[in-house]
Formats: structure tokens, C-alpha cells, sequence
């Protein structure tokens, strides 16, 4: 693997300093809101999740798996409690209510995985998740990332109509992002998503000056389960126990590719550290009113983008982050960065997703039969990702966040159809792919 010179290390620490960053700051400010929780509790979780953030992403790439893959709040979990928060007023439960049945069941999946990890029994959870599984996670987590940063790069008036000016500023910095990955020589390749967020975010100071919005972290103390005190709501338990159970498939995908990036042999010892470590972060994330986490297999797309492969600028990134919550200062102007330009750059990062959604399906066989193993779940989840959540409402109110989330229903389809469907597997190329 290349060396990184000095300098090059800075500036790719930085690098991963701002994906890091991007990908966690919306997740605790969207869910303290979702909850309507005060501002000062908002800021306390906000310093906890860049504190935790970057202690997880330390520890998995020191004893955990030992990859560069972010570690960050699970999509799927922060979907999950965010669906959850709408259903309080067509049932009459209260957000304290739906918030501690969410930390019952992250509390009780932590545990779980705890046991199951320290008795290696989690290679049996593992055999659910076969690679056509792995291939459909791979495709809803590159269309629902895909959606919600181009969702978030696009500005909205208070009218609910296009901002166009900031809207179009956005499309000129995944335009300026693509430009440099793609026309750039080498080393400027390798920074186009760090040169696209500083150069935005200069211009975006300047034609935009009236957005600027510097925020001003609370001295509020920390104090357990900000939420929702734990409860036997058996309903969101059971709801939220299962997203936890599939949110591993994170684990799996992440590690299972990055293994086959950097040219590893298989090894169960890294998805066990893995696996420990992230029962540990639920049962944390649960006490703090964090959302679960686990390594982003978007992570991929990253490194991909970067061509930038070495674990030391991804592990100082991590110390960064710890660095932002524990300075407030620091907390506080990095917050400053625009959301539709942090939306954009990340638009672009993911594209390589795609690629890698890809890749995992080449040595598959389809045909106008075995293609409805791929097509049927993916296809299904995408629609109901694009679904009014309103749609729904019918639906009897404890199956009705499962049901509505189009990632967690497309991962189960999968799951039922390999399980249950007999495949004729027919050894022909990708070039050979009938339909």
C-alpha cells in the first residue's frame, strides 16, 4: 500500500474529519426535534454523538475490525425512531413513551449481541444474510443515501418551494466534485470531496451571507435516556430489537467488501471483535439518546472515491471528532458548515456505492426466473421509500413503522426469498445476463 507523506496525512485526516462529520451532525439535531426535546438538551446530544462518534470509530479500527470504515449513526435505526416519533399522535402515546420502548429495545439488542458475540454464536445470524442478501442491503442503502443527500442539497423556502439560487450553488458543487474526481490528476483525484467542502463552503459564505447560522452549544449536564425512560411497550421493543438484529448486516456488508478491497482472507475473529463492540454502542446510544451505531458500508464508497487506503488518517479523523465535542468552540464553527453543501459533496461520495452494488452481484446468475431475487426485494423497497408515510396510516399502529420502511421491508423480502425459494444457480457472465 502507497505511503503517505506527511502532508498528504493532514489533509486526508481532514478529509475524513468532514465525511465523518457530515454524516453525523443532522442525526441527533433530527431526532431531538423529532422528539421535541429543549434546544439545550439538542446541543448536549449533539456534543455526545461527535464525542461517541469518534471514540467508535477509534476502537473499531484499533480492536475491531481494523478497517477505515466510519463508524456512525445506522440509516436504519435513525429511520426506524424518526417514523416512530410520527405515530404519537394518531395513537395518543406520548414521544417519552415511544422513546423509551426505543431505548428497551436497543438495551435489549445490545445485551443480545453481547452474549451471542462473547458465545461466537453470531456466525449463525450471519448465515441469514447470504450474499443475494448482502447484494439487495447494498442496493437500498445506495438508493436511500442517494435520496436523502440529494433531498438535502436542494433548499426549501418556508413556502415549501425550490430555493433556486442555493439549489442551483449545490449542483455547481457536485459538478466542481465530479470534475475533480474525474479530470483531476492524482493527489487532486484523491481530495475532490475535501477541496469540493472548503471551496463550497468559502463561496458559500460569500453569496450567501445571510444564511449563516453559528450555533451555541448548552453547559447543559448529561443525564440519562434524554428520550424516554426504559418501559415494557412490547410493540416498539419487538420493532426496534428487529431493525437492531438487521442493522448487523451492516457489519457484514462493510467488512465482508473491505476484506476483498484491501485483499484480506476471511477472518470470523474481526466480525466477533465487530460484533462486541457494537452490542456495546447500542446499550451506550440507548443511555444517551444516541442512535444506534454500526460501520457504514457507505464507508466503501469513501475509499473508493479517495483511493486513500491507509488506516492512520482515518484513526486521527476520529481523535478530531472527540477533539470537536470536547471544545465547544470547535464543535460550534465546524457546525456552521452549510447543509446543502455537506448534502452535495456526500451526493457525489456515494456514487461509488453504486459501483460497489454492483460488483457484489458480477458472479450471480440471472434470468428471466432467478432475476426476481434481486428485482423483487429492491424494486419493493424503493417504492415504499418513496411513499407517503401518510399512505399508511390504516395500517394497525405497531406494524405500521416496519411496514412503511422501505429499507427493512426490501432486507426481509430478500431474507424470505432465499430462504424459502429454490434458486437454479446457472454459471454465466454479467456480459450473458438475461432478462
Amino acid at each position: 500500500m502507497k505511503y503517505l507523506s506527511s502532508s498528504a496525512t493532514i489533509f486526508a485526516s481532514l478529509q475524513w474529519l468532514f465525511f465523518i462529520f457530515a454524516n453525523t451532525v443532522v442525526v441527533p439535531i433530527s431526532i431531538g426535534t423529532a422528539y421535541e426535546l429543549p434546544y439545550a438538551e439538542i446541543s448536549v446530544i449533539l456534543r455526545s454523538s461527535l464525542i461517541f462518534t469518534g471514540i467508535a470509530c477509534l476502537l473499531q479500527g484499533l480492536i475491531g475490525h481494523r478497517y477505515p470504515l466510519m463508524e456512525g449513526h445506522s440509516g436504519v435505526m435513525w429511520s426506524l425512531m424518526l417514523n416512530l416519533s410520527m405515530i404519537a399522535s394518531s395513537t395518543g402515546t406520548s414521544l417519552q413513551e415511544i422513546g423509551g420502548g426505543i431505548a428497551s429495545g436497543m438495551l435489549l439488542a445490545g445485551v443480545v449481541v453481547l452474549i451471542l458475540g462473547s458465545l461466537r454464536l453470531i456466525s449463525y445470524i450471519q448465515n441469514v444474510f447470504t450474499p443475494m442478501v448482502m447484494s439487495v442491503y447494498l442496493f437500498l442503502l445506495t438508493f436511500q443515501l442517494i435520496l436523502i443527500f440529494f433531498k438535502g442539497m436542494l433548499k426549501m423556502t418556508p413556502e415549501g418551494k425550490l430555493d433556486l439560487p442555493i439549489s442551483l450553488f449545490s449542483l455547481g458543487v457536485v459538478l466542481l466534485v465530479c470534475l475533480l474526481k474525474i479530470k483531476g490528476k492524482a493527489v487532486i483525484s484523491n481530495f475532490a470531496i475535501l477541496i469540493g467542502i472548503v471551496i463550497g463552503w468559502i463561496f458559500y459564505i460569500i453569496l450567501f451571507p445571510a444564511e449563516q447560522n453559528l450555533m451555541t452549544q448548552s453547559s447543559t449536564n448529561l443525564h440519562l435516556f434524554p428520550l424516554g425512560a426504559p418501559n415494557l411497550n412490547i410493540g416498539i421493543i419487538a420493532i426496534t430489537f428487529l431493525a437492531s438484529i438487521i442493522n448487523l448486516s451492516n457489519t457484514i456488508a462493510s467488512v465482508t467488501t473491505s476484506s476483498a478491497m484491501f485483499h484480506d482472507e476471511y477472518c470470523q475473529n474481526r466480525f466477533d471483535r465487530s460484533y462486541l463492540l457494537n452490542g456495546a454502542y447500542s446499550i451506550v446510544a440507548a443511555l444517551f439518546g444516541l442512535v444506534s451505531y454500526a460501520p457504514f458500508a457507505s464507508s466503501i464508497g469513501f475509499l473508493e472515491s479517495t483511493r486513500i487506503f491507509q488506516l492512520r488518517p482515518y484513526l486521527i479523523g476520529g481523535g478530531l471528532m472527540i477533539l470537536l465535542g470536547s471544545v465547544p468552540f470547535l464543535g460550534n464553527l465546524l457546525a456552521t458548515l452549510p447543509v446543502t453543501v455537506g448534502n452535495a459533496v456526500l451526493f457525489v461520495a456515494y456514487f461509488q456505492l453504486f459501483g460497489t452494488s454492483l460488483r457484489s452481484i458480477r458472479d450471480q446468475t440471472f434470468n428471466s426466473i432467478t432475476i426476481h431475487r434481486l428485482a423483487v426485494p429492491v424494486l419493493v423497497g424503493v417504492c415504499i421509500m418513496n411513499m407517503d408515510p401518510e399512505l399508511f396510516t390504516t395500517l394497525p399502529t405497531l406494524i405500521r413503522p416496519l411496514i412503511s420502511n422501505g429499507f427493512i421491508m426490501g432486507v426481509l423480502l430478500s431474507i424470505f426469498l432465499e430462504m424459502f425459494v429454490k434458486w437454479e444457480p446457472e454459471k454465466i457472465s454479467m456480459n450473458e445476463v438475461e432478462v
